[in-house]
């Protein structure tokens, strides 16, 4: 199945103040999606920038995106949108570059319903712009615009909030593209959306814009793979060091490479071990460093985290 990316950000406007990062923020994010960091195809994106009089992102086109991408039985299709927003009573809108009004823009009620309406398993709508937090909103007067199974809404800010630019790019966008980019990557190097929102949420302060995150799926999908912290074999060795959660593995100066008397075979394991506990999987015990551990014939334990990939592990879930 595929898996397909719309980028649209739109700096030009006839008839509203100009804005000037929209475009970089797309091209940004476009090239975080393209391909996984080993350099694989990731997703087969459409890039709709609007930078002048002579390249608009209108309504018509970018509608006409919108149903394209919603269109098919793929397994993601992601909405990405940085530009102008509106909002009013009835809802909110996509300011595109020919808008005059602002409800004459596309509507988000509209988008919603294309969304739920899809086919796609997963289908993602991320907005950099005022006032996104309104998609996917309850309406007592129309149930479509309520989110269905499969799809996922991120916003860079509330319904009442506008969303600000920093250094010529979006503050949403490039904290979206420093958790594609491996800033909210788990240890097996996937990155999903719920990941993406906590490290954009937790990167804000509280006097910051703020991110709005809806959901209703059964499962996360990834939407990019980086190379993980810690090799995946050695991940799953934390199932042979340690027998079961709150187990401690006991050490002694043979571990460390640097003592008088080492043994290779322990040298390895306390390489690995070392990994571990760089990412958190495990802690000495009674000791500041893991070398101090080994010396000082301490021992060592997994930690909260450590026990939850072991029982991933154990489960046979990775």
């Amino acid at each position: 199945m595929t898996r397909k990316a719309l980028i649209c950000g739109i700096d030009f406007y006839e008839s509203a103040e100009e804005l000037y990062g929209c475009v970089n923020d797309a091209h940004s994010v476009n090239s975080a999606l393209e391909r996984h960091a080993d350099g694989t195809i990731n997703f087969a994106t459409r890039l709709l920038v609007g930078t002048g009089p002579t390249q608009l992102v209108t309504r018509r086109e970018l509608r006409q995106e919108v149903v394209n991408l919603f269109s098919g039985n793929d397994e993601i299709a992601i909405l990405y949108f940085a530009g102008h927003g509106y909002i009013e009573q009835v809802g909110g809108y996509l300011i595109c570059s020919d808008t005059k009004d602002g409800d004459d823009g596309l509507s988000l009620h509209e988008v919603m319903v294309l969304a739920n309406q899809s086919k796609a398993k997963n289908r993602i709508i991320v907005l950099d712009c005022c006032h996104s937090g309104i998609a996917g909103n309850h309406s007592l007067r129309d149930e479509a615009i309520q989110i269905s199974i499969g799809v996922t809404v991120l916003t860079a800010s509330t319904v009442s909030q506008y969303a600000s630019e920093k250094d010529g790019s979006g503050l949403f966008t490039s904290l979206l593209v420093d958790a594609l980019n491996g800033g909210a990557a788990n240890l097996l190097g996937d990155i999903t959306p719920g990941s993406v929102y906590a490290h954009i949420d937790q990167s804000l302060g509280p006097w910051d814009q703020r991110p709005m995150f809806k959901t209703n799926v059964t499962t996360f999908t990834s939407l990019r793979k980086v190379i993980p912290p810690i090799p995946i074999d050695v991940l799953r060795n934390l199932r042979k060091y340690f027998d079961k959660p709150g187990h401690e593995l006991q050490l002694d100066p043979s571990f460390e490479p640097d003592s008088p008397n080492p043994d290779p075979e322990k040298n390895r394991v306390f390489y690995e071990l070392q990994l571990m506990a760089k990412v958190n999987l495990v802690r000495p015990v009674g000791e500041d460093h893991m070398y101090f551990a080994a010396m000082n014939s301490r021992s060592c334990r997994m930690t909260v985290l450590g026990e939850h990939y072991w029982r991933l592990i154990e489960g046979k879930i990775i």
